[in-house]
């Protein structure tokens, strides 16, 4: 049985490996195929399409996103597959949103240093410049320098909407996700449904507005769900005609319960959901 990976970082965002040693890890765990999904950027994909090319491993790489919207006041992750990612015009859009990223990211910081916690743009990037830095890395830097144990207390106490140091990166809908994948990809999904602190029937209410609005799919399998919860969402996908997918989240150190390509232990996407993916998306040959 072939098994893939379908939402997975690296340190183009917040994950602590490299394109090319995610590949390596995914290559070492026999997975058929993963998808790089960094948060609001694409400056990954070439990295690791270049080293399956150079090194000829049976490893698909679907070139993807994360992007981070907005639905009703919440903080809504939609990702996209099989991104058009040397497109220029892409390119540009998500320099703005990086640059909007940057000035929250700089503006938190401040608010950090006035409380004389040593928060600054070169921790947080740890010696990638090029990163797009997210709250995972403010959870990282307050860890390793001891203000928080864990990264679960960083977000309670200093990260999560309503406290003291968050600030909101400025606001794209889902709507615009959504038509921004299909501008200039080939399928958006929702991710991780589950971890929105919605009822069901709030994300079904979600999802069907999605679905409205061009929704390919919805991430089923993640590492926060379990058999039940997955059920449960299989079962609005098909109510509303949509694909399902699932990956592991995977970020390395940041995330180290979580490994690639198969979550907390127990996670299992197979290759179906790809090939179902690729039939829809009109894909027949492998990514390149």
């Amino acid at each position: 049985m072939k098994l893939i990976d379908m939402h997975v970082h690296t340190t183009t965002s917040d994950g602590s490996f490299t394109p090319t040693e995610v590949c390596r890890l995914a290559i070492q765990k026999e997975l058929a195929a993963i998808a790089i999904t960094d948060h609001d950027t694409v400056d990954g994909i070439s990295e690791a399409v270049n080293y399956t090319k150079g090194t000829g491993q049976p490893l698909e790489i679907v070139p993807g996103i994360e992007l981070s919207s907005v639905y009703n006041g919440t903080e809504i992750h939609i990702l996209g597959y099989y991104m058009d990612y040397t497109n220029s015009e892409l390119n540009k859009r998500l320099d703005e949103v990086k640059h909007a990223r940057l000035n929250r990211n700089l503006g938190m910081c401040r608010l950090f240093q006035a409380d004389g916690i040593d928060m600054t743009l070169e921790k947080l990037q740890a010696g990638h410049p090029d990163t797009v830095i997210t709250r995972a890395h403010f959870a990282r830097v307050l860890i390793e320098d001891g203000i928080c144990s864990n990264k679960d207390t960083a977000f309670k106490k200093y990260l999560n909407p309503g406290c003291k140091y968050y600030l909101p990166v400025p606001d794209m809908t889902s709507k615009e996700a959504i038509e921004l994948i299909a501008k200039y990809g080939k399928a958006s999904f929702i991710a991780h449904p589950l971890l929105y602190h919605m009822t069901y029937k709030q994300i079904d209410e979600m999802i069907a507005c999605f679905a409205s609005q061009g929704l390919t799919g919805i991430e089923v399998y993640h590492s926060s769900t379990n058999s039940y919860d997955s059920g449960k969402l299989r079962n609005i996908a098909e109510k509303y005609n949509l694909l399902t997918s699932g990956g592991s989240d995977f970020h390395g150190v940041i995330k180290p319960d979580i490994s690639i390509g198969s979550g907390r232990g127990d996670l299992r996407v197979t290759y179906a959901h790809l090939a179902r993916l690729k039939e829809y998306c009109n894909i027949k040959e492998m990514s390149d």
